[in-house]
């Protein structure tokens, strides 16, 4: 059971999705209301995932206190609040997020108390820059640091889609949008892997994860080639581009130029390259193909020396690139299953349980 401690400050606001998240990812969770923070939330907000309760129904697994005030800060820092100490004892994990403005969060007393949380094996959970965090950088640092199947694994994710440069304003590329990507790369995370992401001309970040940008295929060569002697599961879902311009200008082709062709050149192979640097690291490979995905699953399978392809026909509607949902087939050696039309994240963890499912066989 999770117990979350929810201060009285207008970031209470933010305490029921966290509640929501985490219920829907398995865990039971009992929320704890601060006097005075009914003037922000009430106990109907987390309803129905979770229960509002005076007092938690056993000693947790896991404490979380969102938002935390300088008071609350002060008081868990001396061991004054029974569910932080108790759960302390029990050696689960204790997280806050703190809630200061710029001036609090300055003040040595504030900063002595987070210090000395900190030595105390309490996780601080902040936001970019060090401010406060925000809905998915709070649930990710608590699924993060609860372990589980994965956890002691790190997993490399690739997601998004790389650019080619034609010359200096214009690229050949795709429109992936990274979603699958880093659809899987939470799911991981909230199984208690240690993740990275090499992020191909993606927007925004996923909280929780390492995160390394790159723009081209061989960038993204070079990365995965960089992290994959230090990880124990690749996961390749960026879309790869198979030809670059063989000669890019390197400045800006105009139109009074006039038509001219344009020569490709084929791009890097980078699963077979990170397959012949690292002969026993777990790969997935992903293959985007319009018709039927199972066949060119299981040639890229072979090819490639992956231990998991998973195919997804482009083609359709609502499955493709930028869609908020997908279909695959996960191809192993040991045979070939479909994976019906579902949320992005709901394929994750699908593609995930079968990841585990090998992983466990090795062991």
């Amino acid at each position: 059971m999770i117990l979350v401690s929810v201060g009285p400050t207008a970031g209470a606001l933010a305490a029921p999705p966290v509640a929501w998240e985490l219920a829907v990812a398995g865990h039971e969770v009992q929320v704890l209301l601060e006097p005075g923070t009914e003037h922000f939330v009430g106990p109907g907000s987390f309803l129905p995932a979770s229960t509002v309760v005076e007092r938690p129904s056993g000693v947790p697994d896991a404490v979380l206190y969102l938002p935390a005030t300088a008071g609350t800060l002060a008081r868990i820092s001396h061991g004054l609040d029974h569910p932080a100490a108790e759960t302390r004892e029990s050696g689960a994990p204790v997280f806050v997020a703190p809630d200061l403005d710029a001036a609090t969060a300055e003040n040595p007393a504030v900063r002595a108390n987070l210090d000395r949380l900190r030595e105390d094996g309490t996780r601080i959970l902040l936001g970019e820059g060090g401010g406060r965090a925000g809905v998915e950088e709070v649930v990710a640092g608590v699924l993060g640091g609860l372990g589980g199947p994965l956890a002691g694994l790190k997993v490399l994710v690739t997601a998004g889609g790389t650019h080619e440069p034609l010359d200096s304003v214009r690229f050949i590329g795709n429109l992936s949008t990274g979603k699958m990507g880093l659809a899987l790369a939470r799911e991981a995370l909230r199984r208690g892997a240690e993740v990275t992401v090499v992020a191909a001309n993606i927007g925004r970040r996923e909280p929780g994860v390492a995160w390394r940008d790159v723009r081209t295929v061989e960038e993204l060569r070079d990365e995965v080639l960089r992290e994959a002697g230090g990880t124990d599961v690749l996961v390749m879902a960026a879309a790869v581009s198979d030809f670059t311009p063989a000669a890019p200008e390197r400045e800006k082709i105009r139109r009074s130029s006039g038509v001219r062709s344009i020569e490709l050149a084929p791009t890097p192979d980078v699963l077979q390259a990170v397959r012949e640097q690292n002969p026993e690291l777990f790969m997935v490979g992903f293959a985007a193909t319009h018709g039927d995905p199972a066949s060119d699953a299981r040639e890229k399978l072979e090819k490639k020396g992956a231990d998991i392809v998973v195919g997804n026909d482009i083609s359709r509607e609502g499955v493709g690139f930028g869609a908020e949902e997908n279909e695959v087939y996960v191809v192993t050696n040991r045979g070939e299953r479909f994976v019906p039309r579902a949320t992005k994240a709901e394929v994750a963890g699908e593609v995930l349980d079968d990841i585990q499912a090998l992983i466990d066989e090795e062991r």
